[in-house]
């Protein structure tokens, strides 16, 4: 017999209220306890004037390493907090959160990821209509589907399958930049495009200003730009997008026009030359045409939707390699040229390995293990989004004492991360972290 039978009205009732008031309390004591150190915020705007505009990983790292160890009681007891770890800013009543050490984004983004992994709504980009794009969207069953389509597709058994196509584009860099050297990042923006487009839609790229190119560098640019918190007073007052274009000092109208124009060219663009070149029966091996092929056997409006999806992960995977691996490689410039004897041990293990009569393949990489480490050692010595991307939190929260409230906008401060206890020479692109790496 059910247990719940075997209650009267009354015990019911007693139940009920006694769970409600514990809730109560528990909220109420949650509430009690204060959020996360932060600058002092302003009488309704709060912190609007605080919050960095450029450069802000820097100025979140300066802020953090401002402050020292404090404590505070909590229920009676004693509590400590490194306030570094963890900041707070106040924007017209929303709570923005910065996690500026690994300890705080691991203990927060992994360990309680069930809270952190949704995304908070960034009105500018509602309003061009970015909710397609896995960086922007919140986290729901169409988001997961798409996550298991790229996973699925960009697994190494699959990438595997890509090494002669790497390889090639390789060389391909290497014989730009003999040749033209002085168009050093239009080249790599070249490599990392046409890596994407080929692997992604069987497309290749033509010249060093391929449209399809410009387009994923403009569009990421444009997110970067508008994606941090305080980059724009819509994002905070997000009523400010219906104003009329006819007030062109602030109007968004133009702005979401503009990215809305993007859009159409990152997201169908790209497919509609698939779908083209199956037509014309000239249609080369990628993951779009896997993809059409498959969605072929199903009936409408199934297929409709499942290309859509498809669409949007891969549009994803193509923004995000077009601007990460040009990036990077940039890094990497940057570094060995600061540190020419980075430059000098890497090329003579190379010449042990290749013995100056060949080009290095993906087979030598087990015997590469410092060129391997300088591969990995410039992702963690400049992080190509330092803030990440924001997250939002689904529920309350606390951490270290502090109250993260529901829906409160969480940046990943990757810089921040950067700590010389773990990495005693971290700003310095040097061999002993090679070494350790």
């Amino acid at each position: 017999m059910p247990v719940i039978s075997l209650l009267s009205p009354v015990d019911i009732l007693v139940l009920g209220l006694s769970l409600a008031a514990f809730f109560a309390i528990r909220g109420h004591q949650k509430r009690r306890l204060p959020y996360p150190p932060g600058p002092r915020p302003l009488p309704l705007i709060g912190n609007l004037f605080d919050i960095p505009k450029e450069f802000s990983w820097l100025s979140y790292t300066q802020l953090s390493n401002k402050h020292g160890m404090i404590y505070f009681a909590v229920n009676g007891l004693l509590t400590e907090a490194m306030i570094g770890d963890i900041l707070s800013f106040h924007v017209f009543g929303k709570i923005i959160v910065v996690l500026n050490s690994l300890k705080a984004n691991k203990d927060l983004l992994e360990r309680r990821g069930y809270i952190y992994s949704d995304r908070p709504l960034i009105p500018i980009f509602d309003m061009m209509k970015w909710e397609w794009n896995l960086a922007f969207s919140n986290y729901t069953e169409s988001l997961r589907t798409r996550r298991k389509l790229l996973d699925r597709s960009l697994r190494p058994t699959s990438i595997a399958a890509y090494g002669p196509l790497l390889q090639t584009k390789a060389h391909v860099l290497l014989t730009q930049m003999l040749a033209n050297p002085d168009e050093f990042e239009a080249h790599l923006y070249h490599l990392s495009g046409s890596l994407i487009l080929a692997m992604g839609y069987g497309y290749q790229v033509k010249g060093l200003n391929d449209q399809k190119v410009d387009d994923a560098k403009n569009m990421v640019q444009l997110a970067s730009e508008r994606a941090l918190p305080g980059a724009l007073l819509v994002n905070d007052l997000p009523f400010l997008r219906y104003i009329p274009e006819w007030l062109p000092w602030f109007s968004y109208k133009p702005l979401a026009r503009y990215g809305h124009d993007i859009r159409q060219e990152v997201l169908h663009g790209p497919m509609e030359f698939v779908r083209e070149s199956i037509l014309n029966g000239t249609a080369q091996p990628s993951l779009a045409l896997d993809n059409l092929q498959e969605t072929e056997k199903l009936k409408e409006p199934e297929r409709r939707m499942a290309e859509e999806i498809f669409a949007g992960a891969l549009g994803s995977m193509y923004l995000a390699g077009t601007e990460t691996t040009a990036s990077t490689l940039l890094s990497f410039l940057v570094a060995a040229l600061n540190r020419p004897e980075i430059q000098t041990m890497a090329q003579e293990e190379l010449d042990a390995v290749t013995r100056r009569e060949r080009l290095p393949t993906f087979g030598d990489r087990p015997r590469l293990p410092f060129v391997d480490a300088i591969c990995k050692e410039v992702t963690r010595w400049r992080p190509v989004l330092p803030l990440g991307i924001p997250h939002a939190t689904t529920v309350d929260d606390v951490y270290n004492g502090f109250f993260i409230p529901k829906g409160a906008v969480v940046a990943t401060n990757i810089w921040g991360d950067i700590s010389p206890i773990l990495f005693r020479l971290a700003i310095t692109f040097c061999r002993a972290v090679l070494q350790a790496s």
